[in-house]
C-alpha cells in the first residue's frame, strides 16, 4: 500500500485522498473558520475511484490525511471476456485480469494499448492510448 501523508488544509478540488481505506478524488471543499481559539473545519465532498460513491466529511485543517500514490501503466489487450480483459503489462510482460469501465465497453478490442492505475494495490483500466 503506497501512501504519502499530507494535511487535511493543503488539499486542493481534483486531488486524491483516502476516506475510510478508500481512495477518493475530491471535487468540492469549503472551509469554515470557527470562534477566537477554534480551528479551522474543511467540509469535503469526494467521489470514490473505485465505485464513484460520494463521501461527505468535516475534518479539522491541521489534521493529517493519508493520500495515495498512483502508478500509471500501460498494458495491451490480450483478450475480452465479457466486462473483463486480460492484459500485458508492457514493462514487466505481467498477465492478469482488468475490469471493462462502462465508458470503454465499446470502445477497447483485441491488441489495443490502455493505461491503467495502480491504487492502494487495485488495478483500474483508465483509458484507450
Amino acid at each position: 500500500m503506497s501512501t504519502k501523508q499530507t494535511i487535511v488544509g493543503s488539499l486542493k478540488p481534483g486531488r486524491y485522498a483516502i476516506f475510510d481505506g478508500v481512495p477518493c478524488v475530491i471535487k468540492r471543499m469549503d472551509k469554515s473558520s470557527t470562534g477566537k481559539h477554534g480551528h479551522a473545519k474543511f467540509r469535503i465532498e469526494a467521489v470514490s475511484m473505485m465505485d464513484g460513491k460520494k463521501i461527505i466529511t468535516v475534518l479539522p485543517g491541521h489534521d493529517p490525511i493519508e493520500s495515495p500514490i498512483i502508478e500509471k501503466k500501460n498494458a495491451q489487450i490480450l483478450s475480452i471476456h465479457g466486462d473483463v480483459a486480460n492484459v500485458m503489462d508492457m514493462e514487466t510482460y505481467e498477465t492478469f485480469d482488468l475490469k471493462i469501465p462502462e465508458d470503454l465497453k465499446s470502445v477497447v478490442k483485441e491488441n489495443d494499448i490502455v493505461i491503467y492505475w495502480i491504487i492502494l494495490d487495485n488495478k483500474i483500466m483508465k483509458q484507450k492510448k
